[in-house]
This record gives C-alpha cells, sequence and structure tokens, in this order.
C-alpha cells in the first residue's frame, strides 16, 4: 500500500466527504471527491484512483448501479456506505464486486481499517502457493492445511470455503458468493443453510473455541469475514 494511494470518494454529502477528505489526507491519501454517481462513474475512469469510497444513496443514479457499471470494465477496490436500513442494498453490492461495506454512521478508524485491507489484497498476488495466516497455513498448490504445524483433515468442501475466505482475508464473503465459488453453478438456497454448516464444521477444526470465533467470524445477514490472527 502506497501512503500516496488515490481514493475517490463519491458521496452527495458535502459534510461526508469533507471529513474523508480531511481524515485521509491526514493519513497521506490523495483525494478526489464527486457528488453524483455519473460525476463517480467519470472520474473513475479519467482519473484512476486507487480505491473508492462509494455511498449508495445517491441522487442520480443509485450507487448499485453505479457499481454494476464500473464492474464491467474495472476491478478497482470499492468499499460501499450504506444505512442501516439498507441491508439488501449491502449484500447486492458484494455480490455485484464490492470489496467491503461500512454501515452509517461510521467511525473512521473502521473506515480506515477496511481500506488498508482492500489495498493490501490488491498488492498481493492473486494465487500465492503458500498462505501463512498466523498459526494457519494453507499450501495452495498441495492442498494442506497446517495449524500451529500440525496438519488439519478438512474435506474437500472445509478446504475450499477455507481457501476462499483466506485469499480474501479481511474481505467479507457473502452466503451466495461463497456458495458459488465452493459449489459452482449448482443452484444456490437462499437460507443458506449448506454454507452455514459447513462453516460450523470448519470452525470446530481450526478456532481454539468454535463457539467464539477469531478466525471466521460472522457478518450478520450477510455472510463471512476470515481475519488472520493478529490483524
Amino acid at each position: 500500500m502506497s501512503e500516496s494511494s488515490k481514493i475517490l470518494v463519491v458521496d452527495d454529502e458535502a459534510q461526508i466527504r469533507k471529513l474523508l477528505r480531511i481524515s485521509l489526507q491526514a493519513h497521506g491519501f490523495q483525494v478526489s471527491e464527486a457528488e453524483t454517481g455519473e460525476d463517480g462513474i467519470v472520474q473513475i475512469s479519467t482519473i484512476r484512483p486507487d480505491l473508492v469510497v462509494l455511498d449508495l444513496g445517491l441522487p442520480d443514479i443509485e450507487g448499485i448501479e453505479v457499481l454494476r457499471r464500473v464492474r464491467e470494465w474495472s476491478q478497482v477496490p470499492v468499499i460501499v456506505l450504506t444505512a442501516r436500513d439498507q441491508e439488501e442494498d449491502k449484500i447486492e453490492a458484494l455480490n455485484i464486486g464490492a470489496d467491503d461495506y461500512v454501515t452509517k454512521p461510521f467511525g473512521m478508524g473502521e473506515l480506515m481499517a477496511r481500506i488498508r485491507v482492500a489495498l493490501r489484497h490488491i498488492s498481493k498476488t492473486t494465487e500465492e502457493p503458500i498462505l501463512s495466516l498466523g498459526p494457519l497455513v494453507i499450501d495452495v498448490s498441495r492442498r494442506i492445511v497446517e495449524l500451529n504445524g500440525e496438519k488439519v483433515k478438512l474435506t474437500p468442501t472445509e478446504y475450499e470455503l477455507l481457501k476462499v475466505l483466506a485469499t480474501n482475508a479481511g474481505r467479507v464473503i457473502t452466503h451466495r458468493a461463497l456458495f458459488e465459488q465452493v459449489w459452482g453453478d449448482k443452484f444456490y438456497e437462499s437460507d443458506s443453510q449448506p454454507v452455514r454448516v459447513h462453516i460450523g464444521n470448519l470452525r470446530k477444526k481450526i478456532e481454539m473455541d468454535p463457539t467464539r470465533p477469531h478466525l471466521i467470524l460472522t457478518e450478520p445477514g450477510v455472510g463471512y469475514r476470515f481475519i488472520p490472527q493478529g490483524d
């Protein structure tokens, strides 16, 4: 992550933009602003930001539509800002390709943590042969998982779930995204019960206390987030 990373804030509220500009500049980021979705799309294509903070409630076109159009030609990291009653929009944004979300009202500490994770994620290679995540080590090429130096026996499904979560460490992965990446094109059941069951079994094998997980955290109503020990 570069200290001079460029961040575009797309939000129609002047006070929010000012708050973000001052705070982000204080952390060494270059900040650009857009108050409409259309302007945001134009700026993404022209200034090529390293990350976008996108409000879902914009005056001209919905933030969801902005994200959908941008994802047709760009994989720039996008963190969406949502209101507390926008859970369905939040899930849809993540499924379309948002990297993370922050719920209004939010603390700058939380947003900065999300930004650092998103920027760190794109700076890594997309397919690391070995993932070292604190006491947990995943040898991707050999499909071997070790916890504190000892091999962990996982079912193929448990391994695939862990791989998806670990390679996206720090990011929210929705139930639907997990299902589609692990089970492929099979029919997705909206109750997400298969994902929940296998996550529960996986936690029993890699968490010190499965009832109080520290590695695989639940994002209520949305999905899961993998947090390497020490993050």
